[in-house]
């Protein structure tokens, strides 16, 4: 099984973070490549598209809007991978006037090398997180 992470710190308070990015459909709201996001199943699975034409069926398996952290899998994905897990968590920081924004999977690559899916991940999260925090510019830690 491989894995891949991405994190960002952020002088935004974890309630105002989540309140962005704890929905299961809001990835558009703050990633812009992912250009639509549909809820099915009683807001259980999400279907996103990107500007490329791909699509991505993603399943969510927990969501704790408390600990301000969501984990889903993919059902469907142009990336050849399987038994894929990923986490979403906004952790508080600076005495809850930061937050630590990390975004992990586990996954097993089908057909591509482990450093290929892992970069492809990586490079996909720190793209979003990246995103994020131009939303705060000026309020990094």
């Amino acid at each position: 099984m491989s894995s891949a992470k991405a994190t960002v710190d952020l002088n935004v308070p974890s309630d105002e973070l989540w309140q962005l990015i704890g929905g299961f459909g809001s990835l558009p709201d703050w990633i812009p490549d992912v250009s639509q996001s549909r809820l099915a199943d009683g807001g259980r699975i999400r279907y996103l598209h990107v500007p490329n034409g791909h699509a991505f069926v993603e399943r969510l398996e927990r969501y704790d809007s408390a600990a301000h952290s969501y984990s889903y899998s993919i059902l469907e994905s142009p990336i050849p991978i399987s038994d894929y897990l990923s986490t979403i968590t906004v952790t508080p920081t600076n005495g809850g006037k930061g937050s630590h924004v990390e975004w992990s999977s586990n996954f097993t690559p089908v057909g591509i090398s482990e450093k290929e899916a892992r970069e492809t991940f990586e490079g996909i999260y720190s793209a979003g997180l990246k995103a994020l925090a131009s939303r705060y510019t000026g309020r990094t830690q």
